[in-house]
């Protein structure tokens, strides 16, 4: 039987900042919190400062600058790194008239930093052929809520819980771990203007999911990040670590992925059916790039997850079908019944990038890279 994770919350830290953010909104004065892709290319780093106006969008927030070299991403004789700000959401801690500003990083030449792969998907993003084609993407974020040596929370000190089973989309105080956390974090990019658009609990108990989406284009990336962002910030508050590790537990228990949904406009109109089907093949041909692509390590990640066991197809073959979860890409039921919708790429992994992996997609789909 798991530990209930209030046992595990009863030390965690106090909200001690709850009547600051309850404080009445000072209206001329903003707090805009930048927020980065670290040097780690998996890890958010933010800071705030305060401004004498809000900003309605990201050309109204001024450009910044950081300590490169404490970030993995400059030394430190020449240490200080641009924040282009790329994208503006409400604030659901400080909130009104407070916001959060997703950045861009740019070395001191103002050349792309290694892991701002924006960059070169906001180009991807704006080719004629790609806009055109308009691109929606909805990913299915997963991860596991862990305490500070990396051991999921709920779970017996020194064991395991029961066998996979009862835990996805369980509901039971020995079923889920952590919900308060999920709903926190649902009603904070809610509040935030984050194109959230669900959350269950997953296969292996402390595990939960939440979806993106739908987003045309860059989009996509600009609200995945900014909701792990949240994701991050509100289990601080409750003294847990959010691990986006593709396996966080060896053995006979689930990976973590971040399942991306995608469609073309064509793909969604009547018989869009062939243009998924053809958006398939072309994606076969290239299944060992996507795959070097769908995590930060080029692909020594997902070997953990990709194994053809739980729900996944193996790393090394590629594969597809009808609402099968154990193929590289899955055709909803739905879809192929209506013959039009989407397709459902199951290989990234949950520590993939957002913008990486759309990138790829519509390189290979629409742009016919071979």
């Amino acid at each position: 039987m798991s530990v209930p994770i209030q046992n595990q919350l009863q030390n965690a830290p106090i909200d001690s900042f709850a009547c600051y953010r309850e404080r009445d909104p000072q209206p001329d004065k903003c707090i805009a919190t930048y927020v980065w892709i670290d040097g780690t290319g998996q890890n958010v780093r933010c800071k705030s400062r305060v401004l004498d106006y809000k900003p309605k969008k990201a050309e109204d927030c001024p450009v910044w600058n950081f300590d490169g070299s404490s970030t993995n991403q400059s030394s430190g004789h020449n240490s200080d790194c641009w924040l282009q700000p790329c994208a503006v959401f409400r604030d659901p801690f400080r909130r009104e008239p407070n916001i959060l500003v997703l950045c861009e990083v740019y070395k001191h030449d103002w050349t792309p930093d290694d892991n701002n792969k924006r960059h070169s998907c906001k180009k991807v993003m704006e080719e004629a052929v790609v806009k055109e084609s308009k691109p929606w993407f909805g990913i299915e974020q997963e991860y596991t809520l862990v305490d500070f040596s990396g051991f999921p929370i709920g779970w017996p000190q020194g064991g395991f819980p029961g066998p996979q089973g009862p835990y996805y989309c369980g509901v039971g105080y020995t079923k889920v771990n952590g919900r308060q956390i999920v709903e926190a974090h649902l009603s904070a990019c809610l509040y935030a203007g984050v194109k959230i658009a669900g959350t269950n609990a997953e296969v292996m108990p402390s595990q939960w999911e939440f979806q993106v989406g739908p987003c045309e284009g860059i989009e996509m990336g600009d609200h995945l990040w900014m909701a792990r962002f949240i994701l991050h910030q509100v289990a601080e508050d409750q003294g847990v670590v959010v691990s986006l590790d593709p396996k966080p537990i060896p053995g006979d228990w689930n990976g973590a992925g971040c399942h991306t949904n995608y469609s073309t406009l064509p793909m969604r109109q009547d018989n869009g059916i062939k243009h998924i089907e053809d958006a398939i093949e072309k994606l076969s041909l290239r299944h060992d790039v996507h795959i070097s692509a769908y995590d930060p390590s080029g692909g020594e990640d997902n070997k953990r997850r990709l194994t053809g066991l739980h729900e996944t197809a193996r790393i090394d073959q590629f594969s597809s079908g009808v609402a099968n979860r154990g193929a590289s890409v899955r055709i909803p039921r739905h879809c192929s019944s209506d013959k039009k919708g989407y397709l459902e790429d199951r290989r990234p992994a949950s520590n993939c990038d957002p913008y990486v992996v759309t990138e790829i997609i519509a390189r290979t789909t629409i742009l016919n890279e071979k």
